[in-house]
């Protein structure tokens, strides 16, 4: 049965398209061990009420953009299942129009996830891809993008149409949507090994993207998987249920994000986990000039930059969605104007509103509450990484790399 679609006609700075799906978050309360601990098999563990909320880059960053205040439209495709329903009726809560660009696809099943969210543990997931396994290039209503500042995509390793091919299409897309002079933004996800995604040469779909990218935002473990996966496997390995950033540094993020500007991108953010951003833009002055959406990436305080800020401090019921919410706060800033100390601040702090609820992006408030934590000297936490030769500046509570451009 052919895909429906009703365009909403409001205008637009943003377009979140991509990934969507619907989250199943069991309440574990005080349940803390290690994953071997706690789910050993015939154990019965006991939990509390399930959270049921849209979760994927379409809802989690799109709606915190709503939330901040900036015009948004959502891209995603859903079933015409039980779960589709939910998710477009969740949409609409927020605002019906919302829910108004979605592809309902007849007779296909809906995506969705059950995230595991121990106290003091990062968060699993159990995911089936559904309806996002069959999105691809040729369902970007692309008559429709003009006026669109950002377009911001997430997550191709879990839309098999889109890493198809050598990632053909997403690159199509990629450029089709930036000939319309609209900066892009593109984010990514941890493919799974036992999966086609894991299979996929990650190096040369990049290499075939991220000339059409000019925002690229994905995070720190995503980096390594693609880049140079022998050396994320040791370090996961090695690093256990601390994460990769405790055994990352500066030298490090220098030449993986130098390898992402040399494939093309203007400018790359990778997201830390609770080591906060990190943020490299190019030399190249032509290419920060080419970025579209009237964002004005010419001004020379974009040009060879090199800065990481820390998380600032937030009671934390949950992770899920955080990094999803910090782009939002980037992209939110770079429509506000800001220069990259601003937007990153910017990026951290939504992220870090994001994480003092349990969902995805409920905590996420209004931009101009935003504005008053930072104002009355939100504190940020201590940066655990070794910055050799970095600076710390104290305006903007940032470390800027020994060969920042500023």
């Amino acid at each position: 049965m052919e895909a429906t679609r009703v365009v909403s006609a409001r205008p637009t700075e943003v377009v979140v398209a991509g990934h969507i799906c619907l989250d199943i978050i069991p309440f574990l309360g005080d349940l803390a061990g290690t994953p071997a601990e706690l789910f050993l098999p015939g154990k019965l563990l006991k939990v509390g009420p399930a959270a049921v909320a849209t979760g994927g880059v379409v809802p989690n960053t799109g709606l915190a953009l709503h939330r901040l205040g900036v015009a948004t439209r959502l891209m995603g495709k859903v079933g015409d299942d039980l779960l589709g329903r939910a998710i477009l009726d969740l949409l609409r809560r927020h605002d019906p129009e919302l829910a108004e660009d979605m592809i309902v696809a007849g007779g296909e099943h809906t995506s969705y996830s059950v995230v595991i969210n121990p106290r003091g543990l990062d968060r699993t997931f159990l995911h089936y891809p559904g309806t996002n396994d069959t999105f691809t290039a040729d369902d970007v209503p692309y008559d429709r993008l003009p006026g669109t500042r950002i377009l911001h995509f997430g997550y191709p390793p879990l839309m098999q149409g889109m890493y198809a091919d050598g990632g053909q299409g997403l690159a199509r897309m990629l450029r089709t949507v930036r000939g319309q002079m609209a900066a892009v933004s593109l984010d990514m996800s941890q493919p799974d090994l036992a999966s086609d995604a894991g299979r996929v040469d990650w190096v040369s779909l990049l290499k075939l993207a991220l000339p059409h990218v000019d925002f690229f935002l994905p995070s720190l473990d995503e980096t390594l998987f693609m880049l140079d996966r022998p050396a994320f496997l040791q370090l996961e390995s090695e690093a256990g249920a601390t994460g990769l950033a405790a055994l990352i540094d500066g030298q490090l993020l220098r030449e993986f994000s130098g390898r992402l500007l040399e494939m093309g991108a203007a400018v790359v953010a990778l997201k830390l986990g609770n080591q906060g951003l990190y943020l490299r833009t190019t030399t190249d002055g032509a290419r920060l000039a080419a970025v579209g959406g009237g964002l004005n990436l010419s001004r020379s305080e974009w040009r060879g930059r090199e800065l990481l800020t820390p998380c600032f401090v937030a009671e934390v019921a949950g992770t899920t969605g955080s990094g999803d919410c910090t782009i939002a706060g980037f992209l939110s800033g770079l429509l506000r104007g800001f220069g990259p100390e601003e937007a990153m601040r910017s990026a951290v702090a939504v992220g870090a509103c994001s994480v003092e609820q349990p969902d995805a992006n409920s905590g996420v408030p209004s931009w101009p509450v935003v504005e008053q934590r930072l104002a009355a000297g939100w504190p940020q936490r201590p940066c655990e990484m070794k910055l050799t030769g970095w600076n710390r500046t104290a305006r903007c509570g940032l470390w800027r790399g020994p060969e920042d451009g500023r």
